[in-house]
Order: structure tokens, then sequence, then C-alpha cells
């Protein structure tokens, strides 16, 4: 009985979206575990996640579910939650971003091993967006993507490009070839690291274990790729600080990032803690506000509708590696991993999130 009394306030909660508990739709939530009202009552969105991966609940439509979830502002009538609370009001207070961390928040994800990024990333080895124009493959939308940063930054073989967080140096080796451009590509992941230098060996590209707040020197282009997230918006300004030292007057640079419609502080608390702890999803206006004095936007490209089709992409190729992959890792891990593409899927669907393409010239300055 006392668990009952926990039924009715989620039920009308996921009501407000569409969403019916036990209900005979795709996108409903059908309940395995009672565990699962007290999870979400008491931690919000992280607590849906929670017992998703601890298999309190199915849906047979997951990206549709969240669709409607993050359409009907839902996440915010939880943000009042002691959870949610803890991760908004941290944010605002600690730096949780610092050298020290940022190295640890990377190690936390992206050095979960090689080969279970390797199996859903496809041929090109790129942990971001594809650019869907004219083509239907992930592979293809990886290439033009690259392409199109080739592009922005307008490469040429008398260019030195910084490549900030570069991965596992995908993105650094087609620049050296496509545009003759040296590449110093930086990155604090151990395990893309490694990767990287064996990667790019005979590219004109050099490999550097650094943070970027440690780095010195002069480039003619930058670009940060899928990276601004882990900042951290204590650090917004900074980042752009020492963009404008790195790079040469007259220079360019390129971000490609994960952009939020309103401000925020943090991200998403499930999202934080599994998948990018200590990221937050900055809005073009914090970015402006970080760039004032320092840069002059001059593009802007929105196509959040590109990740939709890379996240099912993933997820595909996912689930037919999951065979292989299960023989090293756990199904708290599949439930992990298909709880992020499909659930961030339904938030780009639905314009909760975007994805931008900006470009920047150096503002002139002393030095």
């Amino acid at each position: 009985m006392l668990v009952r009394i926990f039924h009715f306030p989620v039920e009308k909660l996921f009501s407000t979206a569409g969403i019916t508990v036990n209900g005979s739709e795709p996108w409903d939530i059908r309940v395995a575990d009672d565990r699962f009202y007290w999870e979400v009552l008491r931690n919000g969105s992280l607590g849906l996640g929670e017992s998703y991966m601890q298999g309190y609940w199915k849906t047979d439509a997951l990206e549709e579910l969240f669709f409607r979830l993050t359409s009907s502002n839902l996440e915010r009538i939880s943000q009042h939650l002691p959870t949610q609370l803890v991760y908004r009001y941290g944010s605002r207070l600690f730096n949780r971003q610092t050298p020290t961390r940022a190295r640890h928040n990377a190690g936390y994800h992206y050095n979960l091993g090689n080969d279970l990024f390797f199996e859903f990333l496809g041929r090109y080895k790129n942990y971001s967006c594809g650019y869907f124009r004219g083509v239907d493959s992930l592979d293809e939308a990886q290439v033009a993507k690259m392409r199109r940063l080739c592009e922005l930054l307008e490469l040429n073989e008398s260019d030195t490009l910084l490549d900030v967080g570069g991965g596992w140096g995908e993105f650094a080796r087609f620049a050296a070839q496509h545009s003759g451009c040296h590449v110093t590509s930086i990155n604090i992941s151990e395990s893309q690291i490694s990767h990287a230098r064996d990667y790019c060996k005979g590219a004109n590209v050099d490999v550097v274990r650094s943070d970027y707040r440690e780095l010195s020197g002069r480039y003619t282009k930058i670009a940060a790729v899928a990276m601004f997230t882990h900042v951290g918006r204590k650090n917004y300004r900074r980042f752009m600080e020492t963009m404008h030292n790195l790079l040469e007057p007259g220079g360019k640079m390129v971000m490609e990032t994960v952009g939020a419609a309103t401000a925020t502080d943090c991200c998403e608390p499930w999202t934080n803690k599994y998948i990018f702890p200590g990221g937050t999803i900055p809005s073009i206006t914090q970015i402006d506000e970080a760039c004032r004095g320092l840069f002059t936007r001059s593009t802007i490209e929105e196509f959040g509708g590109d990740y939709v089709l890379t996240l099912r992409h993933w997820h595909r190729l996912f689930t037919a590696a999951w065979p292989r992959l299960s023989e090293r890792y756990s199904e708290r891990t599949r439930l992990m991993f298909e709880y992020f593409f499909l659930s961030v899927a339904g938030a780009f669907r639905s314009g909760d999130l975007l994805h931008y393409h900006l470009g920047f010239a150096r503002t002139p300055s002393d030095g």
C-alpha cells in the first residue's frame, strides 16, 4: 500500500506529456519493478535513467518517449527536486572542470574501451555529429562534416591548425591530408591519445597530451569539435581568452558544439553522471558573452536534426555489435548506451537540444 502511494504523482507527471504508465502505446512506460516510482520521485531525471539501467521499466519507443518529455518541458517540472538542485547550484558554486577534474572526467567515459566506441562510430572515429547533406550513410556524413569544417576554417598548406580535444585523431588526420596544413591535436584521454598517435603516423600531425589551459605557442587556425560541453560554465571566458592568446592575429576559430535554447548552469543530471561528468550545455548568449572583446562570431549554422540521424546510426550499429560486446561488457552498459542514444535523439528532435557550427574571427589586440 505504501508503494502505491507513489504511483499517482508519477503517473500524473508523465500523463502531462501524453505518456501513460503501463499504457498500450509504443512510447508508454511499462513498469517491471515498483522501485521505478520511488526513483523518479526521489531523483527526477537521474532516477528515470538509473531505473532504466536497472531494468525497472521498459518502452518500445524510447526516442519518442523523450521527444514527448522534452516537448512538454516536463524536465523543468522536476527541477526543484533535491537531486536537480544539487546539480544546478553545484555548477554555480564550484568549478567542476579544473585541469585535474577534467582529466578524471575524461577518463570516466572516454577510457571505457576503444573497442566499445569503435563498434558503433563507423569507419570514421568521430564521436560527434555527422553532416547529412545529400548523403544517407553515417560514413558519408562524417566525411561531409570534416570537409565542412575544413571549408569553414579555409585551411591551406601554410596553416598551423590547433585541434582542441582531438579525440581519436580522425579530424586531425583528415585536415592534414586534405589541406596540407600542420595539425597539433591536444587531448587528455589516455586511450584516445594512444590510438591517435598510431593512427596519425605519417601524417603532418602532432598528438599532444595537454589540457587547453596548459598550452603555449601560436596557430593560424583553431578547431574545437564537440569539446566545449566539457569546458564548464565557470571556464567559458577563460577558454575564449586562452584561444585568443593561442591564435595568430587575423586567425580563425571554428567550434562545433551542442547548444541549449536558453542559458543553463549544468547538464541534465543523468547525462552528467554517466556520459559527460562535469559537462554543461551552453547557449549562444553564453558563448557570445564569453567571446566579448576577443572574437567576432562570423558564422552560425544549426543542424540538430543531423544529430538525430547520427544517434540512430550509432544505436543501430551498437545493437548489431552487442553479441560481441556482451562478452566484455555488462547488460547495464548496454542499457546505459541505449538510453543515451535514444533519449538524446528525442531531445534533439524536440529542439530542446541544438547543434552548431560556429565560426569566429580573432579580434585584433596587442601581441
